[in-house]
């Protein structure tokens, strides 16, 4: 097994690696505790050799590996991106750069939505994949010989499952259409946490911009106590009792103390005093300063068949083109297609236009139409003067 447990040993591992084109990388992180990922294993792998680096190793600069992944010549191939990324991120300040990752691309590939790392382990690269360590204490040391090893595995077998990918995706030309999703995974703004910004994790149906102030407030604190303490957000309070607490909006520790399940205790201590403090804040804004109502989208009525067909041609031609549903179009975007022929949704730019969005428009206008043929369902374009009805007098 190789285990790097200091620099020297490190920046020379990265100095190989360097000149590899890709190196393929996973983390493994502890986060029930704490609001911020506790790193404690990463593993790279090139196309020689792989090792397991133990970020919780007394005296360790991660440095060299920071800059490996910031190296503009070296792709870095991750599964399910997100969650790493954001460690590299919140420890480093940078996103690792350029990046593949193989769970999107699985998506543009035909295996479906979120496909999981053991299924494209078995099938592309002829693994099979011991689940057993799969939730070990990380952050324990001594690691054991089999739980490196485990860790290990997950970038070794990456490295087969994204060569087949990437021939696929040369074979079929959709290596660009990976570019948007890289776009997404790339920007800072995915991992801005911002805490002015934390209200809007919260899902309200609410005509109050005044209960939105609040709920602002009170989420802004919560966040910033949160990441000033290192507790996840409901160590300090429960999303529920947040939303109660704006709602009514209480004046005195005594009204406070009222919440379900906060206790008086807490009330009269200081996250109680901050609270009532958040409160006062949001109050004393003019309406002209409260957040603005969330934009919902409303369907016109009458439309739900249409969405029903614009489902049904989304599956067949997302089936008939290996790509999963999910990265062309969702449930919103083809309601807002169906309500307006320029909705402002992916599924009508760029290579989702070609595969789904075109012929969404020309059915929605009557141009194309759908029809069952034994157990299929095929497309059939209309003349603009050839009624629906003739349908079956072509077939």
């Amino acid at each position: 097994m190789t285990m790097i447990s200091d620099t020297a040993t490190l920046a020379a591992f990265c100095e190989r690696l360097s000149t590899v084109p890709y190196v393929t990388v996973d983390t493994e992180f502890m986060r029930d505790k704490t609001y911020w990922p506790q790193l404690c294993l990463v593993q790279v792998a090139g196309a020689e050799e792989a090792a397991a680096i133990d970020a919780l190793a007394p005296g360790i600069d991660l440095a060299p590996l920071f800059a490996l992944m910031a190296k503009q010549a070296v792709l870095k191939v991750f599964h399910a991106a997100r969650q790493d990324i954001e460690i590299f991120f919140q420890l480093s300040g940078a996103i690792p750069q350029p990046l593949f990752d193989t769970q999107v691309a699985a998506m543009v590939c035909g295996f479906g939505d979120s496909v999981s790392y053991e299924t494209l382990a078995s099938k592309l690269a002829g693994a099979r994949v011991d689940k057993s360590a799969r939730f070990t204490d990380w952050s324990h040391r001594p690691l054991t010989e089999r739980q490196v090893q485990y860790a290990i595995a997950d970038v070794t077998h990456l490295r087969r499952v994204y060569e087949k990918l990437r021939e696929e995706l040369e074979r079929s030309g959709r290596i660009d259409w990976l570019a948007e999703e890289m776009d997404e995974l790339t920007s800072p703004a995915t991992y801005n946490l911002d805490p002015a910004q934390s209200w809007k994790r919260f899902k309200t149906r609410t005509n109050s911009r005044k209960f939105l102030a609040v709920l602002r407030e009170l989420a802004a604190w919560r966040e910033t106590a949160a990441q000033q303490r290192d507790l996840p957000r409901n160590r300090i309070i429960r999303d529920e009792q947040l939303l109660e607490i704006a709602a009514h909006a209480p004046a005195s520790v005594d009204e406070l103390s009222r919440t379900r399940g906060l206790g008086k205790g807490l009330a009269e201590g200081k996250f109680g005093s901050e609270i009532l403090g958040a409160i006062t804040r949001a109050l004393s804004l003019s309406e002209a300063e409260y957040p603005e109502l969330p934009k919902r989208h409303e369907p016109p009525p009458g439309i739900g068949p249409l969405v029903d067909l614009l489902r049904v041609l989304l599956k067949l031609r997302c089936e008939e083109n290996g790509v999963a549903q999910k990265l062309v179009a969702n449930s919103d975007d083809l309601e807002m297609i169906a309500a307006s022929d320029e909705a402002p949704v992916r599924g009508l730019n760029g290579w989702r236009r070609e595969l789904f969005g075109r012929d969404a428009l020309e059915l929605k206008h009557g141009r194309l139409a759908l029809t069952a043929a034994g157990k299929r369902i095929r497309l059939v374009r209309l003349a603009a003067d050839q009624p629906v009805s003739a349908i079956a007098a072509a077939d």
